[in-house]
């Protein structure tokens, strides 16, 4: 995916060195690939190369989200609180980090 979308690399770095500044934040590799975001060593999120990007969010969340359309069901764990949004475009890192925010937010207590 790398190779024939290099866009997507630059995509995927900006959202991981936003995620980076924020307290007790980690990056660790994804035990089905990709990045894996933590909070004190906790998963929170993990972005595929193909920008496909996991967050888990508590159901009543998730569904609050899923009313604008913009994300989708988790494409494995339909009925947890995961919810998956593919990172597509340059303009989609903005929204990206604002779901990363809004999850590392509930897991940090903030």
């Amino acid at each position: 995916m790398l190779i024939t979308k290099p866009e997507r690399l630059d995509q995927i770095d900006e959202i991981e060195n936003e995620v980076l500044k924020w307290k007790n934040t980690s990056l660790s590799l994804h035990k089905f690939g990709g990045s894996q975001f933590n909070h004190n060593q906790r998963e929170f999120a993990h972005i595929h190369s193909n920008g496909l990007l996991d967050i888990l969010f508590t159901q009543k969340i998730k569904a609050e989200l899923m009313l604008d359309g913009r994300v989708e069901q988790h494409h494995v764990f339909k009925k947890s609180g995961w919810i998956s949004f593919y990172v597509h475009h340059t303009e989609d890192v903005d929204y990206a980090i604002f779901l990363l925010k809004l999850s590392y937010n509930k897991i940090a207590g903030n």
